[in-house]
């Protein structure tokens, strides 16, 4: 199965996401901020990034643009999971090279679909 990386600096969303996905079978890695998330992206490089996007130092926004930039890390599909639930939101963080957008409170079927869209099978 695949190997995720959940960044998000809440513990209780990141327990939330992590159970969901390893409910499908994958394995989980995590960050706690978007810095620690393109650090551990970049060492580990995972398979597909869960992305919070309200966080301290550098948010996901900002983390998903250094991701997708970085040659070493571009082909890894990043999903944002946030509160933002603006169309402006969404088409900025799909800018930022996103290859989803998922809002919060999640929906655990959203999230597998989106995972099965993503994952190559």
């Amino acid at each position: 199965m695949a190997r995720i990386l959940i960044v998000d600096d809440s513990p209780s969303q990141l327990l939330g996401l992590k159970r969901i996905v390893e409910k499908l079978g994958h394995e989980t890695l995590t960050a706690e901020d978007g810095a620690a998330g393109v650090e551990v992206a970049k060492r580990e490089i995972p398979d597909l990034i869960l992305m919070d996007v309200v966080m301290p130092n550098l948010n996901g926004f900002q983390a998903t643009r250094t991701i997708s930039k970085d040659a070493s890390t571009a082909h890894i599909p990043v999903v944002l999971v946030t509160t933002k639930d603006q169309e402006t939101d969404k088409v900025w963080g799909m800018r930022q090279g996103a290859r989803a957008y998922v809002t919060k409170p999640i929906k655990e079927e959203e999230l597998v679909a989106t995972l099965k869209e993503l994952l190559p099978a």
